[in-house]
């Protein structure tokens, strides 16, 4: 049986290359939750529909990708916390507007939650409103 660090690695890698809920609902239970305070996620509420709305992201941020900052367990609790920076350009059809051509190096945080080895819940920490300016999408 895997670790919860290699879990939510794989969990993490799937999600953030835009594979969707189909490559990574073997790392969760069916029901798993997701909260994010940030306005582009604030009526996501399952894991799966996180999942595909980062599938969706990809298709007009054709480029995304991220750089992991830090990968922490804490056992104890049953958590892990991934630090990361996405970066990407605004270059594909589709979002909020035509293609900007604006990039952003966005700082995130998920922290995962698990129980019997899978993942339960996952907050995304995240400044969306610096991310959406700097794409072009707000002032």
């Amino acid at each position: 049986m895997a670790t919860i660090t290699e879990t939510a690695k794989a969990f993490f890698e799937a999600c953030e290359s835009g594979k969707g809920w189909e490559a990574c609902s073997g790392y969760c239970v069916p029901d798993a939750t997701f909260a994010s305070q940030s306005e582009p996620l604030a009526d996501v509420k399952t894991l799966k529909d996180y999942t595909e709305w980062m599938k969706g992201l990809l298709t007009f941020i054709p480029d995304g990708r991220y750089t992991l900052k830090s990968f922490a367990t804490d056992a104890e609790r049953g958590s892990v916390c991934a630090y990361a920076v996405f970066h990407g350009t605004h270059s594909g059809q589709g979002g909020p507007m035509p293609p900007t051509g604006k990039s952003t190096n966005s700082d995130y945080v998920y922290f995962i939650e698990f129980a019997g080895g899978k993942i339960k819940h996952m907050t995304k920490i995240w400044h969306a409103a610096w991310a959406m300016r700097e794409l072009g999408w707000m002032s």
